[in-house]
C-alpha cells in the first residue's frame, strides 16, 4: 500500500475529479473477523466506508492493519461510485438509441419484404378456404 499522506493526497485528487465531498461520506470502525490473531480482536480493523447520497457502502477487513484497510475501503467505494456512474450513463445511451430506433421510419426494402410476407400468408389462406 501506499504511505498515508501520499493516500490522503490521491483521494483528495479523486474526489475532487469525481466532484465528491468528504462530508457526503461516513467512516465506522469495528472489531474484524479471521485471522490476525490478538491483534483483530483488540483493536477495531475493520473500516466501513458509506457515501450518504447514493447508498453506495464497502466494508474492508483484509489485513491486520486499520490504515491499510481505510485505504482499501475507500478505494473500493470509489471504484464502486465510478461504476455506478458508468452504468447509468450506458443506460442513459442505450435509452435515447432505443427511442431513435423506435423513432426511425423502416427502410423501403424491409417494408417491401414484409408486404409480401403478407400477401404469400394471405393467398396461402385463400387456397385452404377454396379446398374445402
Amino acid at each position: 500500500m501506499k504511505p498515508s499522506s501520499d493516500f490522503h493526497t490521491q483521494r483528495a485528487a479523486r474526489l475532487a475529479r469525481l466532484k465528491l465531498d468528504v462530508a457526503d461520506f461516513e467512516e465506522k470502525f469495528s472489531r474484524s473477523s479471521g485471522p490476525g490473531g490478538q491483534n483483530v480482536n483488540k483493536v477495531s480493523t475493520a473500516v466501513m466506508v458509506r457515501h450518504v447520497p447514493s447508498g453506495v457502502s464497502v466494508n474492508a477487513q483484509d489485513t491486520r492493519s486499520q490504515s491499510m484497510n481505510r485505504q482499501l475501503a475507500w478505494t473500493r467505494v470509489m471504484d464502486a461510485i465510478e461504476e455506478q456512474r458508468r452504468a447509468e450513463r450506458a443506460a442513459l445511451r442505450a435509452e435515447i438509441a432505443k427511442k431513435r430506433r423506435q423513432n426511425s421510419k423502416r427502410p423501403r426494402g424491409v417494408k417491401e419484404r414484409m408486404l409480401e410476407g403478407k400477401k404469400r400468408r394471405s393467398n396461402i389462406k385463400k387456397m385452404r378456404s377454396k379446398a374445402w
